[in-house]
C-alpha cells in the first residue's frame, strides 16, 4: 500500500513536472519563472504571456485531459474484452471519425456542398464526433442482441474496416488540397484545439472519465469473466453499455478534436500495470489516467523538439512496450 501511494504521488510530481515543462519549452524556450507569472497574473511580458496563455497551455491541457483519456479507455476494452491488444479504436469508432471527416473534407466538394451553411458550421470535430458516436451507437445496437463479447469485437473490427473501404474511395476521388487535409488531420495534432473547442473536450471527457471511475467494480468482476460477473450479480447489458458509452466520449471526443492519436490507449494500461504490479482496477485506472497525462506531454515535448506529428511519436514509443507485453507475458488474461 505504502508502495502503491508513494508511486502516485512520484507519478503525480512528475506529471506536474513535465505540464510545466511542456508550457516552458518550445521553439522559443521561456524561463520557468515567466511561466509561473503568466499563470498567476504576475509580472511578465505582454507577448510571453499571450505565447504561454493563449497558445502553449491549451495545448498543454488537451495533452494532460487527451492522455487520460486514451488511456482510460483502453483499459476499458482491455478488459472488457479479455485481450491485451484492444484499444480505445478496437470498435471502429477510429475508422467512424475518419469517415465524418472525410465526408467533411472529402466528400463534400465532391457532391457539391462544401459551401452550405449546415457544412460550414460543422467543422471538423464535429464530423468526427458524429462519425465516431454513429459508429458506436451501432455497435451498441448490435450488442443488446449478441451476448458474446468477442462476436462484438470481431463485428467492430469488421465495420471498422468497411468504413475504412469507404474512406480510401473518397480520398482515390479527391483533389490533391482536400486530400492533404484529410492526411494531415490523420497524423494528429494537440495544437488545432481553439479555446471555444476546449470548453467542449474538458466537460466530455471529464464525463467519460467519471463513467470510466464509476465501473470500476464491474471492470473488477469481468476480470473473471462474463458468466462469473454474471453470477454475483452483473448487469451485463448495463455495464457494456456504460463502458460503451465512456469510450465514445472519450475516445471519440480525442479523435475529433486532436486526430487519431494512436498507441496511447494500447500501451498505457500495460505500461500501469508493469509500473504497480497490480490488476485492481481501483488502482489500475487512476495510474492509467496519470501515466497516459505524462507519456502524452513527453510525446508533445518530443514531437515540437523534432517538429514532428503527435502520431509519430505515440507510434514509436508505444509499439515497444507492446511488443515487450506479448513477448514477456503472453498469458495477461
Amino acid at each position: 500500500m505504502k508502495r502503491t501511494t508513494l508511486l502516485f504521488i512520484l507519478l503525480g510530481i512528475l506529471t506536474a513536472a513535465l505540464f510545466l515543462a511542456d508550457l516552458a519549452i518550445g521553439s522559443v524556450d521561456i524561463p520557468l519563472r515567466d511561466v509561473w507569472a503568466a499563470l498567476t497574473g504576475g509580472a511578465c511580458d505582454a507577448t510571453t504571456a499571450d505565447i504561454i496563455l493563449k497558445i502553449r497551455l491549451l495545448k498543454a491541457v488537451t495533452a494532460l485531459f487527451a492522455g487520460a483519456a486514451l488511456a482510460a479507455s483502453g483499459l476499458e476494452m482491455q478488459t472488457l474484452f479479455r485481450n491485451p491488444l484492444a484499444g480505445p479504436y478496437v470498435l471502429g469508432i477510429s475508422s467512424g471519425a475518419g469517415l465524418g471527416v472525410a465526408l467533411f473534407l472529402l466528400g463534400a466538394p465532391l457532391l457539391g456542398v462544401s459551401g452550405h451553411s449546415f457544412v460550414q458550421s460543422l467543422g471538423v470535430a464535429g464530423a468526427a464526433w458524429i462519425g465516431a458516436a454513429a459508429v458506436l451507437a451501432i455497435v451498441m445496437v448490435v450488442s443488446r442482441r449478441i451476448k458474446d463479447i468477442m462476436v462484438i469485437l470481431i463485428l467492430g473490427m469488421m465495420f471498422g474496416s468497411g468504413v475504412s473501404s469507404v474512406v480510401e474511395i473518397l480520398q482515390y476521388l479527391s483533389d490533391e488540397a482536400a486530400l492533404k487535409s484529410f492526411v494531415i488531420w490523420t497524423m494528429g495534432s494537440l495544437g488545432d484545439v481553439t479555446a471555444s473547442q476546449l470548453r467542449i473536450l474538458l466537460p466530455t471527457v471529464v464525463a467519460g472519465l467519471v463513467i470510466a471511475v464509476a465501473v470500476i467494480k464491474p471492470l473488477n468482476l469481468l476480470l473473471l469473466g462474463e458468466n462469473y460477473a454474471r453470477t454475483m450479480g452483473l448487469n451485463i447489458q448495463r455495464t457494456r453499455t456504460l463502458i460503451f458509452l465512456s469510450t465514445v466520449l472519450l475516445a471519440g471526443t480525442v479523435t475529433a478534436f486532436c486526430g487519431p492519436v494512436g498507441f496511447i490507449g494500447l500501451a498505457v494500461p500495460h505500461l500501469a500495470r508493469m509500473l504497480f504490479a497490480a490488476a485492481d482496477h481501483r488502482v489500475l485506472m487512476p495510474a492509467s489516467m496519470l501515466t497516459g497525462a505524462a507519456l502524452l506531454l513527453v510525446c508533445d515535448l518530443v514531437a515540437k523538439s523534432l517538429a514532428l506529428p503527435i502520431n509519430t511519436i505515440t507510434a514509436l514509443m508505444g509499439i515497444p512496450v507492446v511488443v515487450i507485453v506479448v513477448i514477456r507475458n503472453r498469458t495477461v488474461y
